[in-house]
């Protein structure tokens, strides 16, 4: 029988019992002989001093659990959410996932992060809601408000499981009353993301650790079994100066000698919590760490396929300083990037780091302390900017000091949003050999680019090399090094460039006495947000700047008095709208930065001489260097060139002499034996239009966060924007004569029933419980299509798309505000007349 491989994560906000869950899995399946505890400092996946101090997990450790049968990998991720990215890069690994929720403190904010996280990478997820011990609240009180605010189709495994997951996936609903449900079927939607198992129980007291067991031991996807090698890296650190890459098998096997990542192994580790097993081989679905080879977090080997970018990472930079000189000290936090990732260490006028808050701050610090017996301060955060250009430029870069030669010409062109930079070649191989073009490459792969703006890092640009030039006898790899580095940025020095900030996509959760302050601040702060969910809380979804929101939880929690919170993640880097006020303040010169210089090295008399980059074309010398090789610049056509080409035509006679000799001759007239007979198509009767008045659908909600004037009234009272926009529609259903239906949504008030009124020709509809605008507006369109003209005012495309497929007339929230201005100027201008 083959053994099954799983490898599970275990995720959770800080201080839900993720740890203590580990612990109690281990002792269950007899791998400890006894249970540790985060506050006796004797867990057995907190294996380092920082974590055994603070009672918290920084870092991401690894427990094997081995059983007749199965093989289980425990990935034990940190909870803080200043340790998200070494939490994220386990994703990549796992089978599924066991996230825990805290029963006394039910979904927070970074439960949320975690569940948005695993969602996103697709990973099946079991709940574990720990401490029930110490519930205060009904477990269907808390069973409803988790199924809400994760709003995922949860079963209940801890009672009748095929009844409670037929209730929750409607594909499991007919097999169930068919008597036709088994495992297979539920491990299936497990796996789809289309069901997710929850169990109660007590990690510290090892209530319901079996039910958790035998959840996993029936439903947990295990690793698919291939043949064919493959393997993703997901972690790098170090042990006593060696350098360990952790990876997952994703098929086939790998051994000790194998050449892997620009290197060959040298030994091969499993590790569980402090201890690890020398191993000659490991197979597919074994979690690893290799010695002697050289990969990053996200590489992925063989037939593995490159998975989702990570979406967590630090958007602030802190400067640092200590007791040493800056060279000494930028080459220690360099060393500790293997074991925090996010850091980046650079250093210009002085030593920078990324980081994502106080907590990482203050380990970054304990470390620093343990391994150099040294003290470090960090000043004020600043906004971690990038930068990347518009359109496409060419830049060339030449490095000739004595006895050095090499000459590199590139295209930088604007890449997809998220890629980072990609590298290529566009080099004919009798210019420069595929061997040659490698290396260049390579030097280019080597450089942190850096933007002209701010000295910010490059991103989303693809850098193509196009030409270059190597001396046989005095090119050396520093001479490509720097004639790529400068070329790149002379390119740039030519290029549209543009600023990016960082921003968020942000959840803000307040009562509603005070949305309007909350809408207030996000109009202020330049946010994009989507018209708010009424429920017990107002919620507003939406994305906005890093620097308008940073910093901006203290403040909600002011204002609502604690009541209020704002969740955010990550989103991405976009164009700072603020670039040149940015850019003025940053003060940073280009051709100063000589370690990023835009400027080349000739050879004369003897001599290097510098080159200014604005003047380097017309030294180079490689040829057909192109400023712009994507839109090149054609000369206009005069008329003489016009007439050189006609006298070369053949006139229409000479054409039919040449057309009878090859075909022999026609009866038709010419002129029509050189047509093709018009087709003749059948066009349907149209249809007659419907009688009777027009309908006119309008989702209420939707327009009014759609309107200036609306939405503006919307940020002191709904009610008030509400009765505005029956106002409008009462005008201009009068004056249209047409039949209005305003929608708004009441779905998520609990026991609401639909409640209809009539004002003139306009009907206003609120929507009952679990039924939104969209849903009726979709129903009634289907209704009334055969008999009546509709049309459907929103600005919500998708609804727009249904509307269209429906056979009604889809109308935007600015071609509608057109048509009411239109109409009240007529009524003025009538009432004038």
């Amino acid at each position: 029988m083959t053994m099954k491989k799983y490898v599970i994560g275990l995720c959770a906000h800080v201080d839900a019992g993720k740890t203590t869950l580990a612990e109690a899995l281990l002792y269950h399946f007899g791998t400890i002989r006894s249970k540790g505890r985060v506050d006796s400092k004797n867990a057995f996946l907190d294996t380092t001093d920082i974590e055994k101090e603070r009672g918290i997990t920084v870092f991401s450790h690894q427990a094997v659990i081995r059983t007749d049968d199965r093989y289980y990998t425990l990935l034990d991720t940190p909870g803080h959410a200043d340790f998200t990215v070494q939490a994220e890069q386990c994703f990549s690994v796992l089978d599924c996932a066991i996230l825990l929720i805290s029963a006394s403190d039910g979904v927070q904010s970074h439960t949320r992060t975690l569940w948005r996280l695993l969602s996103e990478h697709g990973i099946p997820t079991f709940i574990f809601v720990n401490k029930t011990d110490i519930m205060h609240r009904e477990k269907t009180e808390l069973f409803e408000s988790i199924s809400r605010d994760l709003d995922a189709p949860i079963a209940d495994l801890s009672g009748d499981i095929y009844e409670n997951s037929a209730l929750a996936c409607e594909e499991l609903f007919e097999p169930y009353l068919n008597g036709e449900l088994n495992d297979d079927m539920i491990v299936r939607a497990i796996s789809e993301r289309r069901l997710f198992g929850l169990v109660w129980g007590s990690a510290l007291k090892s209530e319901n650790i079996d039910t958790l067991v035998d959840m996993l031991e029936r439903f947990a996807p295990s690793c698919p079994e291939r043949e064919e090698f493959g393997a993703k890296v997901f972690k790098i650190t170090t042990d006593q100066g060696k350098l360990l890459t952790h990876f997952k098998m994703t098929g086939g096997k790998l051994s000790v000698k194998d050449s892997l990542g620009g290197g060959k192994i040298n030994s091969l580790r499993i590790y569980s919590g402090t201890k690890y097993e020398q191993v000659d081989t490991v197979y597919c679905g074994d979690v690893a760490a290799a010695i002697g080879i050289e990969a990053r977090a996200g590489d992925h080997f063989g037939c593995e396929q490159a998975g989702i970018q990570t979406r967590i990472m630090p958007v602030m930079r802190f400067s640092v300083s200590a007791a040493c000189d800056s060279h000494t000290l930028f080459g220690r936090l360099k060393a500790m990037e293997n074991d925090i990732p996010t850091l980046d260490t650079a250093v210009s006028d002085e030593v920078t780091v990324s980081v994502m808050g106080e907590m990482e701050l203050d380990v970054i610090r304990q470390l620093y302390q343990d391994a150099y017996g040294d003290t470090i301060t960090f000043g004020s955060p600043k906004i971690r900017y990038m930068e990347t250009i518009r359109g496409s430029v060419s830049g060339v870069g030449h490095y000739e000091p004595l006895r050095h030669y090499a000459e590199v010409v590139v295209r930088i062109e604007a890449g997809e949003h998220g890629s980072g930079i990609i590298f290529g070649t566009d080099c004919p191989e009798d210019i420069l050999s595929t061997a040659k073009q490698r290396t260049v490459i390579s030097a280019l792969e080597s450089k942190a680019h850096k933007g002209v703006l701010t000295g910010a890092p490059l991103t989303d640009v693809r850098i193509t090399l196009t030409a270059a030039r190597l001396h046989i006898k005095h090119t050396e790899g520093g001479d490509i090094y720097q004639a790529a580095s400068r070329a790149v940025r002379q390119g740039l020095m030519k290029a549209d460039n543009v600023l990016l900030e960082p921003y968020y996509d942000l959840i803000l959760c307040v009562p509603h006495t005070a949305l309007g302050r909350a809408l207030n601040d996000l109009n202020a702060m330049g946010a994009e947000y989507e018209a708010p969910e009424i429920t017990s809380m107002a919620v507003i979804k939406g994305y906005g700047a890093v620097s308008e929101l940073w910093d901006y939880q203290n403040e909600v929690r002011a204002y609502t008095k604690g009541e209020g919170s704002l969740e955010y993640i990550f989103k991405g880097y976009y164009p700072a709208k603020k670039q040149a006020e940015i850019v003025g303040n940053t003060g940073y010169d280009p051709t100063a930065d000589l370690q990023n210089s835009p400027d080349s090295i000739f050879c004369s008399h003897g001599a290097g001489i510098s080159v200014r980059w604005d003047v380097v074309e017309e030294h180079m010398h490689t040829d057909g260097i192109d400023d712009d090789p994507i839109s090149p610049v054609y000369d206009e056509i005069t008329p003489a060139q016009i007439a050189r080409f006609q006298t070369r035509l053949y006139s229409d006679e000479e054409l039919m002499a040449v057309f009878e000799r090859t075909y022999g001759k026609i009866d038709r007239p010419e002129r029509q034996a050189m047509r093709r007979e018009p087709e003749r198509i059948k066009t349907p009767k149209p249809r007659p239009l419907p009688d009777g008045p027009d309908y006119l659908l309008v989702d209420g909600y939707n327009i009014i966060f759609a309107w200036d004037e609306l939405k503006e009234l919307a940020r002191t009272s709904l009610d008030h924007a509400r009765h505005r926009l029956e106002d409008i529609l009462a005008n201009f259903a009068g004056f249209r004569e047409c039949e209005v239906i305003l929608v708004f949504d009441a779905y998520k008030i609990k026991g609401q029933k639909r409640e209809i009124e009539r004002r003139g020709k306009v009907t206003i509809v609120y929507t009952k419980e679990a039924e939104t605008a969209d849903m009726y507006i979709e129903r009634t369109t289907h209704e009334l299509k055969k008999t009546r003209r509709i049309r459907v005012a929103t600005s919500d495309y998708a609804e727009q798309l249904i509307i269209l497929g429906n056979g009604a007339l889809r109308v935007s929230a600015g071609e509608f505000l057109l048509e009411v201005e239109d109409v009240n100027r007529a009524i003025r201008k009538m009432i004038e007349g």
